[in-house]
């Protein structure tokens, strides 16, 4: 099935430009997704829910316990998450400890990958690409320590600035870098979503989704975060 994925993956990429509703391009509008309007009219909403989170950012996982795929961009202690769902995964204990974030949330169509991105002080993400032209990726900043210009991403050749309350819209296949040389933690609510597309690429883009779904990828970081809710639950009893 890997390989099938990944030859399904490459053929899509190539055929994105000409079947994509919201073009082609580095970043993208927040009227090209109407929905992240809600989501900033509702940022301290989410911002609050957060706060409760962060007072166990230390018990939280690291990216790459939950996926060990990401071992060479995150190997150390300071990038931490929380996760609500990851294509057709619910985090239910996650989603029911932050219930209005996930109101705003599961609705939201094509949502695939949701969670608190958490950066700890002195994290720097090396350089990466995503894999899946398939897929936007959406961070909805709720947590920007000053000052800004050490807290940033760097997108294609374009730095980009978090500002609390504001989206960030872009496809993650262009290479991207991230540095928070601050003495604070940076959140940002994390999506991925499927890119809206023009039949028959939605179709393919829809089987991809799926098949992602059924990788081992995707199962042993179901299992991974089972096991850490447990421990979880452990430490909140």
């Amino acid at each position: 099935m890997k390989g099938l994925l990944e030859k399904t993956v490459k053929k899509l990429e190539s055929m994105v430009p000409e079947y994509s509703r919201v073009g082609e391009s580095v970043f993208f509008e927040n009227s090209q997704f109407p929905w992240s309007e809600k989501l900033e009219a509702n940022w301290k909403v989410i911002r609050e829910e957060l706060d409760q989170v962060l007072e166990y950012a230390e018990d939280l996982p690291n990216f790459q316990d939950i996926s060990p795929r990401q071992h060479r961009i995150a190997n150390d202690n300071r990038w931490k998450t929380f996760f609500f769902c990851a294509f057709g995964f619910r985090a239910q204990k996650n989603c029911d400890r932050c219930p209005e974030t996930w109101k705003l949330l599961k609705d939201i169509p094509g949502l695939k990958v949701a969670f608190f991105s958490i950066l700890a002080p002195g994290k720097h993400i090396p350089e990466h690409r995503g894999k899946h032209k398939g897929l936007i990726r959406y961070h909805l900043a709720l947590k920007v320590p000053e000052p800004k210009e050490a807290c940033r991403i760097r997108i294609a050749d374009q730095m980009a600035y978090w500002e609390e309350g504001k989206s960030l819209i872009f496809d993650d296949t262009y290479y991207h870098e991230v540095w928070n040389d601050t003495e604070d933690y940076r959140v940002v609510l994390f999506l991925d979503i499927a890119r809206p597309l023009r039949f028959p690429l939605s179709f393919v883009n829809g089987l991809v989704c799926t098949l992602i779904a059924l990788s081992p990828v995707v199962q042993v970081a179901k299992g991974n975060h089972q096991s850490w809710e447990k421990q979880f639950d452990a430490i909140l009893k």
